[in-house]
């Protein structure tokens, strides 16, 4: 309530304090809402059946077991008739002889919004009046006059009196409406709840912060109106406001994916006593993830600071290592263990080249590098790097259901975000244990991993900051707390999702989405080769003439300008750094036909040469292998 709300209910609680008349206002659920000092000392009520929420079953069944009805033969039946009639509002006046020889008017108004106010007046003077005007008429006419003159001024007092009872009951009216209003447009959930844990008010809005909760809430219990995920972290706050603690603070809710903050205040009577707790709860879920994002951007600004580039010939020899391996590949009478240790090798190489490239621009976010891959290759590589990392008490299960198809992913990427998975699961399990990684096609558009485990399982903690930068629960043994950021990392940049939870069994589980599509066929042509490095233009050379491309080549810009113009080319592919003055980039600009360029380099992502590169071609990173350059080819026939 601000502070004029506040002001205006005080001026109406002083001006009802200042009326003859008693006053009792109760609401829909027959809980008192407003009585006024008068109601109180009428009927000697004691205190706790003045005090807001105070029921009128309790107030009915208190002054009937003291007399006030009179002699009442069951007092039970009595307080159930009572409380029925109350239910329907109905409006009405009487007038009734109390115990105590004093009588009183009765006149009650229902009110719009439910309930109704009761306006209690003490007429024994006036029926006195009467009374004696009955008996002693006659030979009276003198007294007569006088005491009607009397009559007529304590009426007249009355008439101001409920003049003045419904002006200030209309200005109540008003107020409470009003409030109403404001709260009802407030973009939050505004309540209270008494010491019971029972809802007395609401402004009907609960379901706008915790979906599927239900709008009326009031006479609910706390744990009833939010629901148990919300009630086992919300009770602990609840209980210090009733203690006399305010607070405020942000809970996940991981049914609905939302994150709400609620502020706790607690209500504190005349006596100094908490009676309930004032509620504010606001939906939040855009900013707490606007803040995570901002808090992941920060955490790898501050990594960027703790790493340096990496050496741009130690990318040049993967690569060169990369094509003696395949060239190795292709010898004939090679046993399965040799070839088990070259594709080992060359698995082991490829994503050292990614660490490389990842470490150089882990301040940035990384681009996808899609290219067609066999699935079945991809995830035999996965397989044997999992094996290897693995304790050897521990079991890795992989079961693919797609068909052996050329897919269109990141297998860098992928094949990280995929290892991070298998190895954090493998953390988790103490002793013997098993992991499962499983593919599957999703909606016919989803390529999903799933991969589960026999540990422990995720806590809440991990749940909510899994996906922080070095956030890690590893406690007392070593953890970059990298591994999920990462996974979290390309499921953002591939435009799909990641989600955490337990198996049934108690052990984790994660799912992992990433768009799902396949690759189309080539077309061969002639492609001109541009590197100054004579290993690494042999090993490109044989990855293109594999793709039945026909190959021209030179270690310059200069002479590629020539060969451009003489020959029929299709594509042209070039190293950054050339003989001669001038860089792969100053050539790209320089082409002047419709030919797709694609520029390679070892350059991190941070080199401004690189930067200027990527702002208008398509860049390949060092090292590669023959189907990252497929890739290349895939998507410009896709666009022929």
């Amino acid at each position: 309530m601000d502070s004029r709300a506040l002001e205006i209910d005080q001026m109406t609680r002083s001006g009802l304090n200042l009326i003859k008349q008693a006053i009792s206002i109760y609401d829909r659920d027959l809980k008192l809402i407003v009585a006024n000092r008068r109601f109180k000392d009428m009927f000697e009520l004691p205190e706790n059946l003045v005090q807001v929420g105070a029921t009128f079953r309790d107030t009915i069944r208190f002054l009937a077991e003291r007399g006030e009805y009179g002699v009442i033969d069951d007092i039970d039946a009595y307080v159930i008739e009572k409380v029925i009639q109350a239910k329907e509002f109905e409006p009405h006046y009487m007038e009734r002889k109390r115990a105590n020889g004093t009588t009183i008017s009765v006149e009650g108004s229902p009110l719009r919004q439910g309930g109704w106010v009761t306006v209690y007046t003490d007429i024994t003077e006036i029926k006195h009046q009467e009374e004696l005007l009955q008996i002693h008429s006659d030979g009276l006419s003198e007294k007569l006059v006088s005491r009607s003159q009397q009559l007529s001024k304590i009426n007249r007092e009355l008439t101001a009196s409920v003049t003045a009872l419904e002006e200030a009951k209309r200005q109540l009216t008003e107020s409470e409406a009003r409030l109403n209003l404001t709260n009802a447009m407030t973009p939050a959930h505004i309540a209270r709840v008494d010491r019971n844990g029972i809802y007395t008010y609401s402004n009907n809005k609960l379901d706008t912060v915790i979906p599927t909760r239900p709008k009326n809430i009031i006479g609910l219990t706390f744990e009833e109106a939010v629901g148990q995920e919300a009630y086992e972290q919300l009770n602990p706050k609840f209980q210090e406001a009733l203690a006399g603690h305010s607070s405020y603070f942000e809970l996940g809710l991981r049914d609905h994916n939302r994150y709400v903050r609620v502020a706790f205040t607690p209500d504190i009577d005349e006596t100094g006593a908490v009676s309930g707790v004032y509620l504010l709860s606001m939906d939040v879920t855009e900013e707490s993830k606007a803040r995570q994002a901002l808090m992941h951007s920060r955490r790898r600004e501050l990594a960027a600071q703790l790493t340096s580039g990496m050496a741009h010939d130690f990318a040049n020899l993967l690569t060169i290592i990369l094509g003696q391996q395949n060239k190795l590949e292709t010898q004939d009478g090679l046993s399965n263990d040799m070839q088990e240790i070259i594709a080992t090798t060359k698995a082991a190489a490829l994503r050292g080249g990614a660490l490389l490239d990842g470490l150089s621009a882990i301040d940035a976010t990384r681009n996808l590098t899609i290219k067609p891959v066999s699935f079945d290759d991809f995830m035999d590589g996965v397989s044997r790097l999992a094996y290897a990392a693995v304790a050897d008490d521990v079991t890795v299960t992989i079961e693919t259901n797609l068909d052996d198809a050329k897919v269109l992913l990141d297998q860098g990427f992928t094949q990280d975000a995929l290892l991070n998975l298998v190895l954090n699961a493998n953390e988790a399990i103490e002793g013997t244990g098993s992991i499962k990684l499983e593919s599957n096609i999703v909606e016919d558009n989803w390529l999903e991993f799933t991969i589960t485990d026999t540990g422990t399982g995720f806590s809440e903690e991990a749940i909510q900051n899994a996906f922080t930068p070095f956030y890690t629960s590893k406690k007392g043994r070593v953890g970059r707390g990298l591994g999920l950021s990462t996974v979290f990392d390309f499921a953002k940049v591939s435009g799909g999702h990641v989600k955490l939870d337990n198996t049934p069994q108690g052990g984790a589980r994660v799912s992992l989405r990433i768009p799902y599509s396949v690759a189309a066929d080539i077309k061969p042509g002639l492609v001109l080769l541009v590197e100054d490095n004579l290993e690494i233009r042999e090993n490109i050379r044989g990855y293109l003439r594999d793709m039945n491309h026909a190959v021209i080549e030179t270690n310059s810009a200069e002479e590629a300008q020539k060969l451009v113009q003489v020959s029929d080319i299709t594509h042209i592919i070039t190293d950054v750094m050339l003989e001669g003055n001038l860089t792969g980039v100053d050539l790209a600009k320089t082409i002047s036909k419709d030919i797709p360029i694609l520029i390679i380099t070892s350059l991190p992502k941070t080199d401004p040469l690189r930067i200027q590169a990527e702002n208008k071609f398509p860049v390949l990173h060092k090292p590669f292998e023959a189907d990252d350059l497929m890739y290349f080819f895939q998507r410009k026939s896709m666009q022929c």
